[in-house]
């Protein structure tokens, strides 16, 4: 085969298996964030009439929202206890097997979530979503290891990005289908509420098909050949001499050592500040309000003044925009580099916020502010794609070494999903309390963010782990490198006092 047929077949074999991993992957996060949103209204007074039908008690609207609150925010929780035993998970039965049994939880998810109506029972549509947040909580670490461990080099990058366009797709396709022509009907609410069983078992029935991440194999497992065959396949080519001996070097660097713990990272001073970094960076993701965009759109919209039959319409175009947004992050991050991306979304979210309070305050004098308040959601929304949404996952990736990383994926995505469930729980009652000052807290983290990442985060961009690792050195150990350079100085003083 010639250089380029060789580099056609690594390209389309690589792009077959990120969309196969993806479709039961990151797609499922961004897919059961925004399926929520439509049926709220009947999924409420399904809740009430359950609670009149059990026990003769009618909720008051307060209690409604709360209990629709846990529904939609329990995902979350999920999504924590997934995150936490991704790391166990992926070691025991390697990234691809763990893709795998991850759809156990959907299934079993989308089987209660469908079932739950003719039941009668509301907590079995609880008990689904946090099933479901499990699957997203293991998938969204496991599968950009597994991305980024079975690329090669100079597609390493684009690759581990495609974890959230898929994401943003997810999104697009959860409107899309939730949508009450399709399945976002008072008849049809259990069925969408199942539907993301679907793109899991286009998973199971495509992912067997591709081969395990080489570098689990040969480091892990330690079976050479096994890597020597998936490296052939998925590159389309005899394996070059360079990348098996990257991978051989990288397993001799290892050997002997075991992966670390979260406590070990906490308590190590030598990634104190790559630690907080991403610790700030993940959570700065969830508490900027996005994501909380997608759970209660229609809440959203019509605090901006959308008319309730365009709603279901226009929250289309949200999704829409994260996913046009990660596909420019992804062709633009290798030019402008990580922290001008991030710093410049911040920024632009910051200023989306103001213009938004001010729309919404004026939306009753101006005739046409609604407008401009449905603007400033897309351009907030546009302006979290083009930075944090792809820049904030590979972070992790790229400040800490191979024992350290998959500890740092776990407490990152701890981070995530716990602040995604405090901004679920908290979102609705922002809106109803603050009205149009909704946005003013989310504005003020976006800020507080922005002058984080430009204080603290050095660009990564085309550095060496041991380059990145050296301009943290200088704030991890500030106090202890003044006080050697200080005892120099004063040893050298005298020497000389003595000498003379």
């Amino acid at each position: 085969m010639s250089p380029a047929g060789a580099q056609k077949s690594s390209s389309l074999t690589l792009v077959l298996m990120v969309a196969s991993a993806a479709s039961g992957g990151t797609l499922q996060y961004g897919y059961n964030l925004a399926i929520m949103n439509t049926p709220a209204v009947f999924i409420q007074a399904f809740v009430n009439e359950t609670f009149l039908e059990r026990w003769d008690m009618q909720l008051e609207d307060y209690q409604v929202t709360l209990v629709w609150t846990i529904i939609v925010s329990i995902f979350s929780l999920g999504g924590f206890a997934g995150a936490l035993i991704a790391g166990p998970l992926t070691i025991r039965f390697g990234r691809k097997k763990c893709l795998l049994l991850n759809n156990i939880f959907l299934m079993t998810g989308a089987l209660l979530a469908v079932t739950s109506r003719a039941a009668k029972s509301f907590e079995m549509i609880i008990i689904a979503r946090v099933l479901v947040g499990i699957n997203a909580g293991v998938s969204m670490n496991v599968q950009p290891m597994y991305f980024g461990e079975s690329a090669p080099k100079h597609l390493r990058g684009a690759v581990s990005l495609s974890s959230a366009v898929f994401t943003a797709f997810g999104v697009v396709l959860g409107q899309v289908v939730g949508i009450r022509e399709i399945l976002g009907s008072e008849p049809c609410w259990q069925y969408l509420l199942a539907s993301n069983a679907i793109p899991g078992v286009i998973q199971l029935l495509t992912l067997p098909w591709f081969p395990e991440s080489p570098r689990y194999l040969l480091i892990d497992r330690g079976d050479k050949e096994a890597c020597i065959n998936a490296l052939r396949r998925l590159r389309g080519c005899e394996v070059q001499s360079s990348e098996l001996n990257e991978i051989l070097q990288e397993q001799a660097a290892t050997k002997g050592m075991r992966p670390r713990g979260p406590w070990e990272l906490l308590t190590d001073r030598s990634v104190r500040w790559q630690l907080i970094t991403v610790m700030v960076i993940s959570s700065a993701m969830q508490l900027c309000g996005n994501d909380s965009i997608y759970f209660y759109a229609s809440y959203v919209f019509k605090e901006a003044g959308v008319s309730a039959d365009k709603i279901q319409y226009i929250t289309i175009g949200t999704g829409t925009c994260e996913f046009t947004a990660c596909i420019l992050c992804n062709l633009l991050i290798e030019r402008k580099g990580r922290r001008f991306m991030l710093m410049g979304g911040y920024i632009l979210m910051t200023i989306w916020a103001v213009v938004f309070t001010i729309a919404l305050s004026f939306e009753h004098y101006t005739s046409w502010m609604p407008y401009l308040s449905m603007a400033c959601i897309f351009t907030y929304i546009l302006s979290f794609g083009m930075g944090p949404a792809g820049v904030t996952g590979i972070l992790p990736t790229e400040l800490f070494d191979q024992t350290a990383r998959p500890a740092a994926y776990m407490i990152a995505g701890s981070m995530m999903w716990l602040n995604l469930f405090i901004m679920g729980m908290i979102f609705p009652f922002l809106m109803s309390e603050l009205s149009e000052f909704c946005f003013v807290p989310f504005g003020a983290i976006c800020l507080l963010s922005a002058l984080f990442v430009g204080l603290f985060l050095p660009e990564t961009k085309g550095k060496s782990l041991s380059a990145i690792t050296s301009e943290f050195h200088k704030l991890n150990f500030k106090g202890q490198d003044e006080k050697c350079l200080s005892q120099t100085t004063t040893q050298y003083q005298l020497g000389e006092t003595r000498a003379a």
